[in-house]
């Protein structure tokens, strides 16, 4: 079921006949025979029904009414306390941008260059020509987030590092653009909010300035020694997990705030809840991410892991991660959101390459990516310090929302997921429109998972968070 109109029809209640209208875009997801998850996802309200609840949710939607309805009062009285029925209108969380970007964050692709050779690395860190940004690059792009941020009367610039490589391998760049950020920003009367991606393989002396001048950090590992050492290893071939672990202990000690990424691969699926097992147990991050690993860069003719397997160890992991009060997430499984953007890339992400270029992805980090042509949307405007934007580029790009896509829209996920990474689906469809890939079974599985979970824990009939509605009736339109 998709959205469906305010039809009326009469049911008969409490001996009085009254117009029930359906008011809120539902799905019927099968769990098993005769048992159904209803869900209407702008509602925040889900319940478990039977097939008799479903033909009656039918024809609620066509406007008829079927044999036995009548009897059906107390479903019906539910229904509108979920907001189902004869609730108030119900808009889209949808945001459209307009005019120009002008943003106040920035994310430094710093260099391609890589301590590390990871076996899956999207990026194939090592194997390409070396590029490294200059200081230059990095002023000019910090210089435009915080005229952004003044012309806005914002207080806050933000600036990460990330890219195709790992950002302190360019250290000096690394910690020029963050000091000349500060400097911009006290002349200005604005704040910095600074993070950063690291492969955690660092010197004390690179550990002890991310202490003091990040406000957080991702870090990657994939598990044990054992585990983690399988991929993840040094340019002379060497584990990486003594130097990783040395990190994560320094970061604990220091109580600061960083999140761990856990890449699968097919061979390690067996391994994964054991993976998180050992994480949870030995340092303290505030968010442990689990993601198969993608088929690009050196990891493009591997096996797939988006698996049946991995759905099965995803959960297993999850039950792990509850024993130790955490939680593990994916990124396309977000039931706490309502959005129609999966990532930044529909809403203008100002990201610099190391030549200075701006590109809308963390993937599409230098102009030799296979979609530098639908990424990269600006250049350095060579009559002044801002930047030229293709306006075409820009239009496709926020043309990726979710609404724009029709092989989304009747999933019960895609307000979560919304359309997920554009990158991976060009990877696997092309350019073509959007026609689905193993991983939106992955997120609508997950999903599914998730609501269940908000049902039991609400007492196992049905979850209603009418607090976090969704009541808007137009598209929210943001000027950057």
């Amino acid at each position: 079921m998709g959205a469906a109109a305010a039809k009326s029809t009469s049911i008969a209640a409490t001996g009085h006949a009254y117009p029930a209208a359906l008011t809120a875009e539902i799905f019927t997801i099968p769990l098993a025979p005769d048992r159904y998850l209803v869900y209407a996802p702008l509602r925040k309200a889900a319940f478990v029904a039977n097939a008799h609840a479903v033909n009656v949710l039918a024809a609620l939607q066509s406007g008829s009414v079927a044999p036995g309805h009548e009897r059906d009062a107390a479903f019906i009285g539910l229904l509108e306390r979920l907001g189902i029925v004869n609730g108030g209108p119900e808009g889209a969380p949808i945001t459209v941008f307009d005019d120009d970007p002008a943003p106040t964050s920035v994310t430094l692709f710093l260099t391609t260059a890589c301590n590390l050779r990871c076996t899956y690395c999207y990026a194939a860190a090592g194997d390409t020509p070396t590029k490294t940004m200059p200081i230059e690059v990095a002023r000019r792009g910090i210089d435009f987030i915080a005229s952004n941020a003044v012309r806005k009367g914002l207080d806050t610039i933000e600036v990460a590092f990330h890219g195709g490589g790992e950002p302190s391998v360019n250290w000096q760049t690394m910690t020029r653009s963050l000091a000349y950020a500060h400097e911009r920003a006290e002349a200005l009367g604005l704040h910095v909010i600074a993070a950063a991606a690291t492969n955690g393989v660092l010197s004390d002396r690179q550990i002890d300035w991310m202490l003091a001048n990040l406000q957080s950090a991702s870090l990657s590992i994939d598990g044990s020694p054992s585990v983690n050492d399988r991929h993840r290893v040094t340019v002379s071939g060497k584990g990486s997990s003594p130097r990783i672990m040395h990190t994560l202990r320094r970061f604990d000690a220091a109580g600061f705030a960083y999140g761990v990424r856990v890449t699968v691969t097919r061979d390690q699926i067996v391994t994964l809840a054991d993976s998180i097992d050992f994480i949870c147990r030995t340092c303290n991050p505030q968010s442990i991410q689990v993601e198969p690993a993608y088929q690009l860069g050196r990891w493009r003719d591997a096996p797939s892991a988006e698996t049946e397997e991995f759905l099965a160890a995803y959960r297993e992991a999850c039950a792990r991660a509850q024993n130790h009060g955490r939680a593990i997430h994916y990124s396309g499984a977000r039931l706490e959101l309502l959005t129609n953007h999966f990532c930044g890339i529909s809403q203008d992400s100002f990201c610099l390459s190391p030549d200075g270029n701006v590109s809308a992805c963390y993937e599409a980090f230098s102009e030799d990516n296979a979609f530098a042509g639908v990424f990269f949307y600006g250049t350095p405007d060579a009559t002044g310090s801002g930047y030229r934007f293709d306006a075409n580029r820009i239009a496709h790009l926020r043309g990726q929302a979710v609404q724009h896509r029709p092989y989304c829209d009747g999933c019960f996920a895609k307000w979560h997921c919304a359309g997920d990474c554009y990158h991976k689906s060009l990877a696997v469809n092309g350019p073509g429109e959007f026609a689905g890939s193993e991983r939106c079974h992955i997120t609508r599985e997950l999903t599914k998972d998730q609501i269940l979970e908000q049902i039991a824990v609400s007492g196992g009939l049905c979850w209603h968070d009418c607090a976090d509605a969704v009541t808007n009736e137009a598209p929210t339109k943001v000027s950057p």
